[in-house]
């Protein structure tokens, strides 16, 4: 569904403020606490490497093929088996919030000004069904959701212990 312009520049400002988030939970931290974290999911340094992987593998792809190809096929993105492949734990938190915060950047300076053509621009997502370009955004933003509750509980279970 095409959101109007309003309402697409609030959703691509807030996805331009999880870097923010992320960073803001991650400060201070030294590299065993950004390791920390079975009991609530991921612990920070995965979270980094997670959305990064996931920014530039999975939305990045889908929007440069979204705009670039009729009705392409897009392959899911096992983010399991990528973080157990790359072993995130083992990666650099600072590199991972690094990595996050350009590939969100370079998304979202993608999905500024289209037409609305583009936004309609549409193919078929493996294990989702069919997806447009304008719904690649919300499905961004939701993602983040579930990830700033991880952070969340994170930060409350570990922060200042």
């Amino acid at each position: 569904m095409l959101l109007t312009p309003t309402d697409q520049d609030s959703l691509l400002r807030g996805l331009g403020e999880m870097p923010d988030v992320l960073e803001a939970t991650c400060a201070g931290l030294s590299p065993a606490e950004a390791r920390i974290g079975e009991a609530v999911g991921l612990s920070p340094v995965e979270q980094c490497w997670h959305l990064a992987d996931l920014e530039r593998e999975g939305y990045g792809v889908r929007i440069r093929r979204l705009l670039a190809e009729d009705e392409p096929a897009l392959p899911d993105f096992d983010g399991t088996r990528i973080a157990t492949e790359r072993d995130y734990k083992s990666l650099s938190l600072e590199d991972g919030l690094r990595a996050f915060r350009q590939a969100r950047a370079e998304n979202i300076a993608a999905l500024l000004g289209l037409s609305d053509a583009d936004w309609e621009r549409r193919g078929t997502q493996e294990g989702v069904g069919r997806i447009g370009l304008c719904d690649v955004p919300a499905m961004m933003a939701e993602h983040d959701a579930a990830h700033r509750e991880e952070i969340e509980a994170w930060a409350a279970l570990y922060r200042n212990r």
